[in-house]
């Protein structure tokens, strides 16, 4: 088995379950620690700030501070700002999206908008698409933190981002640029914060349609962990299977 000197770790499903932690990956993550083995919490959660991820995170035993935790806002408001660094965008979203756009030096603004940027918007309106969808049409790009149609929580699967970001979609005709899991850019920009290798990096997660693909896109080893969404049934009629599957990160060598 190959040694990685850095991991990509995603958090619902594999650190965490919910409110409820996995002891295996907390242990893991700890270890990883110890080693001085650099980590980056990749996820595609775009409604809170990092420190408040690292702070549930610390709550739960595990080390994390603010620079440990990427989220598909954190990589959506790069990516911007790396087309037009004086791009003025229009959000639909949490404050984890406000956050990561002002970070970024993007101005928000409701008039002459240049980029359209949508995440998970637990309480949208219609005002909002309105001001989006007519945006759209005028010309701005369209931008999504990421597609998960479906937000794993303890009361059963809710609308997630896709779902909302599909409403914009379907009445201007244009399909948005995802920016998130299972999109290699996401990946590709968190690879640069750790400052390692696609070689040297093992992307770890329990969604294969999301962490695994990834992984896959952007050509980086990838560990299955059956501790969340993907099962061992779900895998049989996969053509392009992840690098490693384990049923627990108990087993994992590092």
């Amino acid at each position: 088995m190959k040694k990685y000197k850095s991991y990509l770790i995603d958090l619902d499903g594999t650190v965490y379950n919910g409110t409820e932690k996995i002891p295996e990956a907390v242990q893991f993550v700890k270890d990883l620690k110890e080693q001085g083995l650099p980590y980056l919490f990749l996820t595609n959660n775009s409604t809170k700030q990092p420190r408040f991820v690292a702070d549930k995170l610390k709550g739960m035993g595990v080390p994390a501070e603010e620079e440990n935790v990427f989220t598909s806002s954190m990589a959506t408001a790069t990516y911007i700002a790396e087309q037009d660094p004086d791009a003025r965008v229009y959000p639909i979203g949490e404050e984890g999206l406000i956050y990561a756009l002002e970070e970024a030096g993007l101005t928000i603004t409701e008039t002459a908008v240049d980029y359209v940027v949508m995440g998970l918007a637990r309480d949208i309106t219609y005002e909002q698409l309105t001001i989006g969808a007519l945006a759209i049409r005028n010309g701005a790009k369209f931008v999504a933190t990421n597609g998960d149609v479906a937000l794993p929580t303890e009361r059963g699967f809710l609308p997630g981002a896709g779902s909302l970001v599909s409403v914009l979609s379907v009445t201007t005709g244009v399909e948005p640029k995802f920016i998130g899991k299972p999109e290699s850019i996401i990946v590709d920009q968190a690879l640069a914060v750790l400052g390692t290798s696609k070689e040297e990096t093992l992307m770890i997660g329990d969604n294969y349609a999301t962490d695994i693909l990834a992984g896959i896109h952007a050509g980086i080893d990838s560990l299955l962990v059956f501790s969340g969404v993907t099962t061992k049934t779900d895998l049989e009629n996969i053509v392009e299977q992840p690098t490693y599957t384990i049923d627990s990160l108990k087993n994992w060598s590092i």
